[in-house]
């Protein structure tokens, strides 16, 4: 027998050991025992690193092809550096001097963008993080006992390592001088609104970065939550028309586990978002939202749709391929499909096993892999005259995403913007479960009950092929008069 029968991988993500009902991984790594032999369904390290040549250029085609034939995904301990390139930080065909300097200039550019922020408040980069609001909406500091309490208590074991010297009357003193640094930072004239705003937005993103992937060993390190807090702190500072939104934390969360630079992580995390948007939300009752008006939805772009477009397409493809089922859903009150919202707006976070969430999100990716990625996302500044070049280079069918090609010839009858595959993993998980919605969903409860109840029992690599069979069934269904 010369393939390992597959071990799970949440030996890579351990779960502490009192959270008992958290859902195990489908996801397992399988490699060849003897490394000679053709390779397991895992993308291994070995396969990682002979996919590229010795200056550097990557295989892509073979590394798509490798992600989603596979039944293993990508092995734990390079997974970030894949992800990298599935999420557009490096081009395929840059060699490894060429992503040295763009990973230096980042690096740089990270740097100078955190230090501004701690210019303006010096929580960002200590080590610590603020859990309690420290800002009026008017700009002036809050000097409530009970705020100066309420910021970074309640932490458990977290508590103590988050002191430089584990000593209690550190952390005392860093809650209370919270007020001062807004004192202190107020008492040179009104503040600018941008950096009010930002400021509100600090305790929120530490609420959240408490709550993240909290049942991972992970995250009982401070330095760990330090870390996300302070890649959210600087995004929502240099990203003013996103600023921060609740969900972000379950999408950078994975970045800093799989990245151990800080810097890499948020790079990686900021490609991620220039593909989501997000608005601002509150979810209440599981699925009731209120949506603010000024933002409204994912922000809008050219290679990017709105959630509430997004929840649109969900239901016209819903109407095309199951029109009954939709009808029921309507006429439950649910065809604006809110219902849905969680899926798409943290990717399917909640639905899944930690492992088996981000192999589904690695899938996704190369389905729907464009080459000009890096081209498109990099900064004219920072990527020059090999920005233009890129754009202009022929590239073979073989470097795009199963998924893209799929649109790619879609493009040549359809004007209209492709889909993304996210909208069609939603629609067949919706038709997987339609007998189940149509005989006991009899209202928006028992919906989001069944809904809820599939969390931890999906498979992944299924949804992506029942996604991608639904997709062509669309496409041929649309295209009938």
């Amino acid at each position: 027998m010369w393939r390992d029968p597959g071990q799970p991988a949440d030996s890579y993500y351990q779960v502490r050991p009192e959270c008992t009902d958290v859902p195990k991984t489908r996801f397992k790594i399988k490699l060849p025992l003897d490394p000679l032999l053709q390779a397991g369904k895992t993308l291994s390290p070995r396969k990682w690193q002979a996919a590229f040549t010795p200056e550097g250029y990557l295989d892509i085609s073979k590394t798509l092809s490798r992600i989603y034939r596979g039944a293993s995904g990508i092995h734990p301990s390079i997974r970030g550096e894949v992800w990298e390139f599935l999420l557009g930080c490096y081009d395929p065909k840059s060699t490894f001097d060429e992503r040295d300097e763009i990973r230096q200039r980042r690096r740089i550019q990270y740097i100078r963008w955190k230090q501004e922020c701690r210019q303006i408040f010096p929580v960002v980069g200590s080590g610590r993080f603020i859990t309690a609001p420290i800002i009026t909406e008017d700009g002036q500091p809050i000097q409530e006992p009970l705020v100066i309490l309420e910021t970074n208590q309640d932490r458990g074991p977290s508590a103590e390592t988050g002191n430089a010297d584990g000593n209690g009357t550190n952390q005392s003193r860093m809650n209370a001088s919270c007020s001062e640094m807004v004192r202190e930072l107020t008492s040179h004239g009104p503040l600018d609104q941008k950096v009010i705003q930002w400021l509100l937005t600090l305790h929120q993103i530490g609420l959240d970065v408490h709550r993240t992937d909290r049942t991972l060993v992970f995250y009982e390190k401070q330095e760990n939550l330090s870390k996300l807090w302070d890649i959210l702190a600087v995004y929502a500072r240099i990203d003013t028309d996103v600023g921060y939104c609740q969900g972000m934390s379950d999408l950078c969360s994975p970045m800093i586990m799989l990245l151990e630079d800080e810097v890499d992580a948020f790079w990686c995390f900021e490609r991620l978002m220039r593909r989501l948007a997000f608005l601002t939300i509150v979810v209440l009752d599981s699925y009731c939202i209120e949506v603010d008006d000024k933002r409204g939805n994912f922000r809008c772009t050219e290679s990017s749709v709105g959630v509430e477009t997004q929840l649109s397409n969900l239901a016209e493809i819903t109407q095309v391929v199951d029109p009954k089922l939709h009808q029921h859903l309507d006429a439950l009150g649910g065809g604006n499909y809110l219902f849905a919202f969680r899926m798409l707006m943290v990717l399917f976070r909640r639905e899944f096993s930690f492992c088996d969430s981000l192999y589904l999100w690695e899938m996704m990716w190369a389905l729907e892999y464009d080459p000009d990625l890096f081209s498109v996302y990099e900064e004219p500044e920072l990527n020059g005259e090999k920005a233009e070049g890129s754009k202009g280079r022929t590239k073979s069918i073989r470097h795009y995403g199963k998924f893209e090609r799929e649109n790619m010839k879609n493009r040549a009858v359809n004007s209209e913007s492709p889909l993304p595959i996210s909208i069609f993993l939603v629609a067949s998980v919706l038709k997987d479960k339609s007998s189940t919605l149509l005989q006991e969903a009899r209202g928006l409860d028992d919906v989001v009950k069944i809904l809820n109840d599939m969390t931890g029992n999906l498979d992944a690599k299924k949804a992506c092929s029942s996604a991608m069979k639904l997709h062509k069934k669309y496409l041929k269904k649309a295209k009938k008069p």
